[in-house]
């Protein structure tokens, strides 16, 4: 179950919600059904690793390291 977030059109509340597969949930705080879904980004753990793939150090320097 993702977590998605939303919007609320009537009060404007904003809030975060696990849903099921075409599931709209309710705002928590009015409980309008009107709520739209927002466009959110993703997080990532870690920074991007420097090893090319075919070794097993995180500091080769890419592909060009062997």
């Amino acid at each position: 179950m993702p977590i998605y977030e939303y919007v609320c059109m009537q009060c404007e509340h904003q809030f975060e919600e696990l849903v099921h597969a075409n599931e709209t949930p309710v705002c928590p705080s009015c409980a309008a059904q009107n709520v739209i879904r927002k466009f959110s980004s993703f997080a990532t753990v870690g920074g991007p690793s420097k090893s090319c793939g075919s070794c097993s150090s995180s500091n080769c320097g890419g592909c060009g390291g062997h």
